[in-house]
This record gives structure tokens, C-alpha cells and sequence, in this order.
């Protein structure tokens, strides 16, 4: 725990000018973002009397050793530096909400030559346009089936679209009216993107003047005897009613509008969005947050709107943003109606409703907002409890001094001692954090040593920390080793789960990971208080052996083994026996299958690339048309190794000369050596699955 005032700003250093601030720790992480109308007072608020300072900010101002600053011209940059800040650095002791699902949405891509309606989730993407989110996937389908009546856009994959194209039929939907098949050329291109902009249009709002167009052209139908045009329209009209009806009308104005409402107790606040567009109700979600800093009503709000329009622009932002509360300082209000006009490009109004059905459709937001938030501590009261209990049921196994809030778990995984690798994964609270999870190539060695293994990849994670320690100046590393030497540390190939298709190449750096200086999270730069390893007493031993040679003291290490799920720690013969209805076994159960699972993911990775390489290869003037046509009229390259030098020529497109070429390859690549299935000696094809010992 430091002391604030071993890092309190000198008097007369801070600025007395809007700004940014970051608190960061003894590890120069960034933990809090805040921004000021003024720095000065803001920033010296912090470093007084501890007693008198709100809990969760003394616990922030403990936590820190640092604090710096950026200074920036008006409070609408300061709201939007602290945003991108916030983003960037995900600081621990700053509110951030989360959804509590990924909601989907109704989306036409009009970034396509053909624009589709589709369901989406996840990141919205440039050239789409958005309707919702909606609570219901189903909701979506139906409303779509609805109103392709009317207006018969695309909704088929590509695949289906490049194959229809390709046959010259179309699909069902467009044999039965609810597609106009631009695949087989029934609509110009232009004329189904007319469609999708008037679905659009429609989904939008602007949907009284289409319906009274089309009663227009049905009554002229009527009186030109088109009895059979005049019932489609008719058809038309009801089906469009019928899927306007699910939108409830709540404001008779045709507003479009959000409501956001917030209830919240000491520890949590749950925020509740309506979207209404048309004066329909058109989307509704719902964030749940811990209250990790000391913030009133009208902060959470800020917080809200910054994260819920931080990436939006254009009337993705309503004209109007109704509110519970706002800063009592108006000039913080105007820069927050300032910010999200800059968003919109056009006067956003930002308030509190205060009578009529704006302040009714307010409280009805509001009581969602509160059952959310009594749902959600339902859930976690029980889940938090079982966590709690589990960690403390380790902690007593193994007799920790406190429970291991952070725990690592090692793995290796291999394939008869070839691409031998290993998985590091992270569980914080009871909960996986994939997004520190790393993966190692073995090295030091050739073949298969389970032991020695992981005595080098917990050597090579420990000196990673004992590497950014030395950076970050907090202690002096070993004097007779360099941690960050290749030669000693073995560039590790660890990469985040998350981050999976965009691998950093096997020796390659992801180098943002490992700018400690700018705040960004680094690699191995927090110590567990747990270290788990699968497997029994050799590896628990090697694990421990490495610690000790680096000197790292204060990590406890154990090993589960497969066969009994027995606990082992280091110096100790006999095994720690945990109840199998134990919820600390089953949280070091499923830390270690996660392991595996990771580890054996990238094990495979690596063997699939490997078997994918063939002798063929290098075989000059030998291009990828003539290796398939080899394989295919021999069947396999062992049937390829068997054959003369005659039988190759027979091979359409293949000279002698070439014939001969390949003859030479395969002769000289030594054949691969076939996996084994070592539980039943059957030998394996090449697309069998891993083994691990």
C-alpha cells in the first residue's frame, strides 16, 4: 500500500486548466482515468487527509504510486480524451459497463452490391445500416419475414447467392414473393437497392407516408377493375401494420429519442437504454457495472453516454437524450450536449424529462433498470459466494497465508515428442481472463520431456517479470543472468487467445504488449499467488526448481494429476486429498482443462501446418497443377515414393525430365515416421488427434 504523499505533486506544478489525469501503479499500469474542468483543485482533492476521502478513492489513491496529466483546451476534448483513455487503458478502478449479452441487431448492408438483411451482433461495421438492438433474435426474423412481402430485399448468404447466380435459379424465397432474386437478374441492381433503401426507410420511422402511398395506388387498382393487384397491396398494408404493432407507440409525436435510466445501490448500478425512433419503442439494453469509484447519479450517466455513443456518429445519435440526471456544474452539461452534437452533426438535446409521456415512458425505463439490477445480484450473489468459497478452500489446502486472487496454469501438449508446446492461462476471481493467455514453443531441447518442459517455460515466464521489474526500476534482477537475453529466455510464441487470427508468428513480438511506459498491459508483468501445472510430483518439482533458481519466493505452486485428481505440492510425498464435491477442486479442474484445451489447440495448429509441407515442394519447375494431378493418379505420396520413373511420365503434363526431378525428392525426404496410438498400438492416419502424456 503506498503512501499518496510519496508521490503528491509539488505546489504550484499542477495546472489550473481543463485536463486529463491517469493514476498509475508501482507497475506503471494505469488504474484510473479522470478528467477536470480545472486541474488543480481536482488533483489535490486526492492527496488529502485519507480518513476524509471516500473509500473506494482511498483504496484507488493507496493503490497508485504516480500521477501525471494532459492538459487540453476545452472540457468537450478533455470528455473525449478521458474516453479514448478509458478504451485504451481498460484502468481497473474506473466504472465501465458491460452488457450483459450481445444483442442483436437487424442490419442491411448497403456497403454490397446487392444489400442483405441479416441478423447481427458484435462490432457494428462501416457501410451497415443498423436497426435496434433488439431482446430477441427471434423478433428479428419475425419482423423480417413480415415485411419482405413488401419489400422483397436479399437475405441469403453469398454462398447461396454466387450459386444461384451460377445455376440460374433462385432460391425458395424467390420461387413464393419474398425475394426479388437479383441473383437471376429479375431486378436491376439499382432497383434492389431501391428496395433496401425503402426498407430502411420504413425500419427508420417514415413509415405513415409509404402506407398511405400504397392505400392510394390499391384504391386506383380497385377502380381500374385490378381486383387481383388491389389484394396484394391490400395484403401489403396489413402485413406491414401487423409488424408495425410490434413496436408499441409510446410518444405521439413520432420522436425519435433515447431514455436512459439508472438504478443502483452502494456496490452496483445497472443502466437501462429505450431507443425509440418514429415514437416507437425500436431497441432496448441494459448494462450492469460495479461501482469501483466513489461517483453520484449524474456521473454514472456520464459514463453511460460516453460509452454508448463513444463510437457512434450520425443518427446513430438521436436529436434528443433523456436523462435522470446531470452534472450540477451547466457548463458540464453544455460540454457533454456539445459532444454528442459533434457525434450527430446536428443540436442534440440533452435533458431530464420533467411532465408528460416523456417523464411517464422515464419511470417505465426505470423500473426495468431496477428489476435488471435485482436479477443481476440475484445471479451473482450465488455465483460470487461459490468462487469465494473455492478460493478459500484452496487457500486452506495448501495453506496459503490468503486466497490466490490470480492464478496461472501451465500445460504441455505434443505428438510423440514432435511440436512439443506449452499453454500459460490466467483465471482471476474464479474467472478465465483469455485475454492473458499465452502460448510457448519448447526450445531448449528436441523430443519429448514433459519435466524438463516445464522447467523451461516456467523459467522463461518467471524471467519475463523479473524482466519488466527490472524496467520499471522497482528491483534489480539477477546479477550473473540477463532475463530478456534470447539465449536465456527463448522468445516465447505466447499470444492471447483473442487475438488468435491475428497470430504474431511463432518468435514474433507483439510489440504494443510490451510498451510498459505508455500503460498499456504488459505480457508477464503480474505475478500469480498461485502457480498450478498438470501434472504430479516430477512436474510440480520442476516448476518449483525453476522459481528457486530465479529467486521468486513468494509463489505457491502445486500439480494436479489426471489419474486421481490428486493435489501435489513441492517437498511433500504425499498428495493433498480435496473432496471431489469440493468447489476448490473443481475451480483447479476446470483452471487445468482450460490449460489443455488451450495448450492442444496450438499443438495442433502447429502439426497441421507441419503435415501440410510435402517434398513435392521443392521440386523445381513442379507447380501446385501438376502436384495435385501426381496425387491424384497415384493416390497418395507413399504410392508416389513406390513408383519408376515410367509410371510418373505417365502422368498427363509430366516430362522425364520432371519425372525424374520428383523421383530425386521423394527419395531423399525420409518418409514420415506414422503416429501411433499408444492406449491401443493401432497405427494412426495424419489426420489423427494429439496425444499428451
Amino acid at each position: 500500500m503506498a503512501d499518496p504523499s510519496s508521490y503528491r505533486p509539488k505546489p504550484g506544478q499542477i495546472p489550473d486548466s481543463p485536463g486529463v489525469y491517469k493514476f498509475r501503479d508501482d507497475h506503471r499500469r494505469v488504474i484510473y482515468v479522470g478528467k477536470a474542468k480545472s486541474l488543480r483543485p481536482r488533483l489535490s482533492s486526492y492527496f488529502q487527509d485519507l480518513a476524509n476521502l471516500h473509500p473506494r478513492t482511498r483504496t484507488m489513491v493507496t493503490t497508485a504510486a504516480s500521477v501525471e496529466w494532459t492538459v487540453v483546451s476545452t472540457e468537450v476534448e478533455a470528455l473525449q480524451l478521458e474516453y479514448s483513455w478509458i478504451k485504451e487503458y481498460d484502468p481497473r478502478f474506473n466504472v465501465k459497463y458491460r452488457d450483459d449479452k450481445s444483442y442483436p441487431y437487424l442490419a442491411v448492408t448497403l456497403n454490397e452490391d446487392f444489400p442483405r438483411v441479416q441478423v447481427m451482433r458484435g462490432a457494428k461495421k462501416k457501410g451497415v445500416r443498423y436497426f435496434g438492438p433488439y431482446g430477441h433474435a427471434w423478433a428479428i426474423r419475425e419482423t423480417v419475414d413480415l415485411m419482405l412481402r413488401v419489400f422483397p430485399v436479399r437475405t441469403c448468404s453469398a454462398g447461396v447467392f454466387k450459386n444461384a447466380e451460377r445455376t440460374g435459379r433462385p432460391c425458395l424465397l424467390g420461387y413464393i414473393g419474398k425475394c426479388s432474386a437479383p441473383c437471376v437478374g429479375r431486378v436491376t441492381p439499382d432497383e434492389h437497392r431501391q428496395l433496401a433503401e425503402d426498407f430502411c426507410d420504413f425500419m427508420a420511422g417514415r413509415t405513415g407516408a409509404y402506407i398511405r402511398r400504397l392505400e392510394q395506388r390499391m384504391a386506383i387498382a380497385a377502380e381500374d377493375m385490378e381486383y387481383e393487384k388491389a389484394g396484394r397491396l391490400r395484403d401489403d398494408i396489413g402485413a406491414l401494420r401487423r409488424a408495425m404493432e410490434k413496436s408499441a407507440v409510446v410518444l405521439a409525436d413520432a420522436t425519435d429519442a433515447d431514455l436512459i435510466a439508472v438504478a443502483e445501490d452502494e456496490l452496483e448500478a445497472a443502466v437501462q437504454i429505450f431507443h425509440v425512433r418514429g415514437g416507437r419503442v425500436r431497441g432496448q439494453r441494459g448494462w450492469v457495472t460495479d461501482k469501483v469509484e466513489a461517483v453520484d447519479t449524474a456521473g454514472l450517466v456520464e459514463h453511460a453516454l460516453t460509452q454508448l455513443y463513444g463510437e457512434e456518429i450520425g443518427d446513430s445519435v438521436p436529436k434528443e437524450v433523456l436523462v435522470p440526471a446531470l452534472p450540477e456544474d451547466p457548463m458540464a452539461t453544455e460540454a457533454l450536449g456539445q459532444w454528442l452534437s459533434e457525434r450527430r452533426g446536428s443540436q442534440v438535446s440533452l435533458r431530464i424529462p420533467q411532465r408528460g409521456d416523456k417523464k411517464d415512458l422515464m419511470a417505465t425505463v426505470g423500473r426495468n433498470a431496477q428489476q435488471s439490477l435485482v436479477l443481476h445480484k440475484t445471479k451473482r450473489a450465488s455465483d460470487l459466494t461459490t468462487r469465494s468459497r473455492a478460493l478459500e478452500e484452496i487457500a486452506g489446502a495448501l495453506g496459503l497465508d490468503s486466497v490466490p486472487l490470480r492464478i496461472e496454469c501451465f500445460d504441455i501438449s505434443h505428438l510423440q515428442g514432435d511440436d512439443v508446446v506449452a499453454s500459460m492461462v490466467v483465471f482471476e476471481d474464479g474467472l478465465a481472463r483469455k485475454g492473458e493467455y499465452r502460448r510457448f514453443q519448447i526450445k531448449g531441447f528436441e523430443g519429448q520431456d514433459d519435466v524438463r518442459s516445464m522447467h523451461e517455460v516456467i523459467s522463461r515466464r518467471f524471467k519475463r517479470y523479473l524482466a519488466e521489474k527490472e524496467r520499471t526500476g522497482e528491483e534489480e534482477g539477477p546479477a550473473d543472468q540477463d532475463p530478456t537475453s534470447p539465449a536465456e529466455n527463448g522468445e516465447p510464441a505466447e499470444t492471447a487467445e483473442t487475438a488468435e487470427n491475428g497470430d504474431t508468428g511463432e518468435n514474433g513480438r507483439s510489440g504494443p504488449s510490451l510498451k510498459d511506459d505508455d500503460g498499456r498491459p504488459k505480457r508477464f508483468a503480474y505475478p500469480p499467488q498461485l502457480v498450478v501445472v498438470d501434472g504430479g510430483q516430477p512436474q510440480v518439482a520442476a516448476a518449483k526448481r525453476a522459481m528457486d533458481e530465479l529467486g521468486i519466493d513468494d509463489v505457491a505452486v502445486c500439480g494436479l494429476a489426471k489419474r486421481l485428481e490428486e493435489v501435489w505440492v513441492p517437498d511433500d510425498d504425499d498428495p493433498v486429498v480435496l473432496p471431489r464435491s469440493s468447489e476448490g477442486l473443481y475451480l483447479l479442474q476446470r483452471v487445468r482443462d482450460e490449460a489443455h484445451r488451450f495448450a492442444i489447440t496450438y499443438q495442433r495448429a502447429k502439426r497441421a501446418k507441419r503435415i501440410r509441407t510435402s517434398p513435392l515442394d521443392d521440386v523445381p519447375g513442379l507447380g501446385e497443377t501438376r502436384k495435385q494431378a501426381l496425387i491424384k493418379h497415384f493416390g497418395s505420396v507413399k504410392k508416389l515414393r513406390q513408383a519408376t520413373i515410367e509410371q510418373i511420365c505417365e502422368v498427363p503434363g509430366l516430362g522425364r525430365k520432371t519425372a525424374e526431378s520428383v523421383a530425386v525428392a521423394l527419395a531423399q525426404a525420409a518418409p514420415a515416421a506414422p503416429a501411433v496410438n499408444t492406449a491401443t498400438g493401432e497405427i494412426m492416419e495424419d489426420d489423427g488427434g494429439s496425444t499428451h502424456d
